[in-house]
């Protein structure tokens, strides 16, 4: 989910439980705060542990609930991997740690001392454009060995490196796909989901996915799959981030912008937007009502 900030980018927390309930209405099986659609790279330690309860609170048991505790140091990701396990969250995103180089070892260290330490469930978050380390599959197979290390996420966007992450690890290793236009892709691979920027813009039909791979009508699953292509198209030539709380602001849900300097203030952009859009509407039927 994206983080909604109010005009003096303060976090509005009004919105964000009406966007929990939101996705939660629409069918989703989990909601998930601070990953990158979230914002975490932009909000303080302060701003994260609020979120977090504000979220719990709000999704009251009614689906898990998945958060971005990730942060460049292994201190700090304990820090907030801890105080997620204290107000209930039910497991954590951690992103690899970013902008200083680190080695498969460091990654293994990191991942394996956050997870024994705090001893709650950890999906690894691989994000090699953003954070220019790939967590390789080598890697992978030995934290999978791991009790608290249940699954990764793969923002890569190379299926390849996702199809080696499920098959080196354990069954009941959860392999996620972080890339909307490869979710269907993931679960006929043996994967087991998507996690979705898209379903900040479009969460019924993002959950369709899922729904009919799950039911066997492929043919149907292909098409709601392909028909998010024009909309992932607008992410071009800018921050993806950024692009999708535009989307949601211009459909009429008050989350503001993202945080300076990732502020889009683009009237192309926002054309650009209406028309994707509007081509989503005649493709799908679906009515999104932007502005």
């Amino acid at each position: 989910m994206v983080t909604p900030m109010n005009p003096d980018e303060s976090v509005n927390f009004d919105e964000l439980k009406n966007q929990v309930n939101r996705q939660i209405q629409a069918g989703v099986a989990s909601v998930f705060c601070l990953g990158t659609n979230g914002e975490f790279y932009a909000l303080s330690c302060e701003e994260k542990k609020q979120v977090m309860k504000a979220v719990t609170e709000t999704a009251a048991g009614r689906v898990p609930v998945l958060a971005g505790t990730g942060a460049v140091t292994t201190e700090e990701t304990i820090e907030l991997t801890t105080y997620a396990k204290q107000i209930g969250v039910d497991a954590v995103s951690i992103i690899s740690p970013y902008f200083a180089g680190i080695s498969q070892d460091g990654l293994y260290r990191h991942f394996k001392k956050v997870s024994e330490t705090c001893q709650m469930p950890v999906i690894m978050y691989n994000i090699p454009a953003r954070t220019g380390v790939n967590i390789s599959y080598q890697t992978v197979k030995k934290l999978a060995e791991l009790p608290y290390i249940i699954g990764i996420k793969d923002s890569s966007g190379n299926f390849d490196n996702t199809l080696r992450y499920i098959e080196e690890t354990p069954e009941d290793f959860i392999v996620l796909c972080g890339n909307d236009s490869l979710i269907l892709w993931t679960l006929m691979a043996g994967g087991n989901g998507g996690i979705s920027g898209v379903t900040n813009i479009a969460p019924e039909h993002m959950v369709k996915i899922y729904t009919l791979w799950k039911e066997g009508r492929m043919k149907e699953a292909r098409k709601v799959q392909d028909d998010i292509r024009c909309i992932r198209d607008c992410f071009a030539g800018n921050n993806p981030n950024s692009v999708v709380k535009r989307t949601t602001e211009l459909l009429g849900y008050p989350v503001g912008a993202a945080r300076a300097p990732f502020d889009v203030q683009d009237p192309a952009l926002d054309e650009k937007i209406r028309k994707a859009v509007a081509k989503f509407e005649e493709l799908t039927g679906e009515h999104l009502c932007i502005r």
